[in-house]
């Protein structure tokens, strides 16, 4: 099983990253939303990995902080919490406020996700309960890998941020609903706007 994989980012298509590594295979990872738009074009990094095989397909899924890995890991194993659930889970929130839903039976933090209901947020509850304890507090790491300067037209960034957030979970008027405000903001790049338009749709 893959566990990591160091190389340059050769390309990025939200929330995918493809990654070069010195023996010349391109790995394409899918990413959550806040560690995808710390990745920068031609940048040399590690992301921690986890493998996903069905019988149909094999995904890699892969995350800056080893920690994320963790709780993607912890999700997944819930009944009816696929691994596409459980990234847009670490997409919408981070692992310290996924904790902190857990530890305070927080029903409404977890519906906030897309796809998750309340008997969905109420089974995460009951099986995460207890389970967390090692993972401490985290917050998002702002800024671990700049963005270079964005040389996409205005439109290719919003149909990337629409196509991230259609795979995330969220209906496309939704999706444009929430660039539209953000784009309100002054969000112009796809980095910014996805971060803006995520904002957006945790209050919606």
């Amino acid at each position: 099983m893959i566990g990591s994989i160091t190389g340059q980012v050769q390309y990025l298509n939200a929330p995918v990253a493809c990654l070069m590594t010195a023996s010349g295979v391109g790995y394409e990872i899918e990413l959550p939303i806040p560690s995808f738009c710390q990745l920068a074009l031609g940048a040399n990094i590690s992301l921690y990995v986890h493998h996903h095989v069905r019988e149909d397909a094999q995904s890699l899924f892969g995350f800056i902080d080893k920690s994320d890995r963790d709780v993607f890991r912890k999700l997944i194993k819930i009944n009816g919490v696929g691994a596409k659930m459980a990234l847009a889970m670490l997409s919408t929130l981070t692992a310290g406020e996924i904790k902190q839903a857990v530890e305070r039976d927080n029903e409404v933090a977890l519906v906030r996700v897309p796809g998750i209901g309340k008997k969905t947020a109420q089974r995460i509850i009951l099986d995460l309960k207890g389970k967390l304890a090692d993972f401490g507090d985290y917050t998002a790491v702002d800024g671990l890998f700049e963005p270079q300067g964005e040389a996409d037209n205005s439109m290719q960034i919003i149909a990337e941020v629409e196509s991230a957030l259609i795979n995330l979970g969220y209906k496309e008027k939704e999706a444009q609903t929430a660039i539209k405000l953000a784009q309100s903001d002054g969000a112009d790049s796809t980095s910014a706007l996805l971060k803006a338009a995520l904002r957006q749709l945790s209050g919606l």
